[in-house]
């Protein structure tokens, strides 16, 4: 995620490369972010983290009390977002003092631009400082601000929702096969069907239930189909899973 964000905010031109350094541990990713990207690179936290306005923190979050600590004690006091999945503001608020910090929850999607994260401020935020956290994830998508009391809720829907639509895909891509279609046709049927439903409800902003009805005429075979996905719970199993996943980053958050 955190090259994904670095690749499209180059792209984007919301940072020339000069602008941005990189704290990695790693000599081998050094090198290669830096032939990537052309952006600085240093194995040194505290060195990043001393000449930057905005500091973002996109490590394990096991790993993130020996971040901290290397982190502590700078003269700099940059703004603070993380992308750390069940990690409250709270906990990261331990590490820096005083400091303007935003949690935010982006999703896979952002590698080609197509993103949703949301973001959730501590009070130390400034509205410049949020507008600039705002820019920074609109080069990987759509942004929205919510309290952070539903960031695990988020979680759920947009951190682990393109997994599920995955599945979907694969799903309805299968059925073809099975009904006698080529791998390749069913899968390019598959992908564009679905595609093409999200971008109609974004563009009409109707309903999807509203979608589903137009295509389900009387007696026909989306009815019949309709049927059968209600009878296996569809609908609700993947409203399980996003309260599944839900629960799993509220225990996160509490290690």
């Amino acid at each position: 995620m955190a090259e994904a964000i670095l690749a499209r905010l180059i792209a984007e031109k919301t940072y020339a490369p000069e602008e941005i350094i990189v704290g990695e541990p790693h000599g081998a990713r050094r090198d290669y972010l830096q032939k990537t990207y052309q952006v600085k690179v240093s194995p040194d936290n505290q060195e990043a983290a001393n000449v930057s306005e905005v500091l973002l923190l996109a490590v394990k979050p096991q790993v993130l009390d020996r971040v901290l600590a290397s982190l502590a004690g700078g003269a700099n006091r940059p703004l603070v977002i993380s992308i750390l999945a069940g990690v409250s503001l709270q906990r990261i608020q331990k590490g820096f003092p005083d400091h303007a910090i935003i949690r935010a929850m982006p999703n896979t999607p952002a590698t080609v631009g197509a993103g949703m994260t949301a973001i959730a401020a501590n009070k130390m935020v400034e509205p410049d400082q949020l507008a600039k956290a705002k820019a920074i994830f609109s080069a990987v998508g759509n942004v929205v601000e919510v309290p952070e009391n539903l960031m695990d809720a988020v979680t759920g829907v947009s951190g682990s929702g393109p997994a599920y639509v995955a599945l979907m895909i694969e799903a309805l891509a299968d059925g073809g096969v099975l009904a006698g279609l080529p791998r390749a046709i069913a899968q390019k049927l598959a992908l564009q069907t679905v595609l093409g439903t999200a971008q109609l409800i974004k563009d009409t902003e109707e309903h999807p239930a509203q979608i589903k009805d137009k295509v389900t005429s009387p007696g026909g075979t989306t009815i019949a189909g309709v049927a059968v996905l209600e009878k296996m719970g569809f609908r609700s199993a993947i409203i399980e899973a996003v309260r599944a996943a839900y629960r799993r980053s509220q225990e996160l958050g509490k290690k």
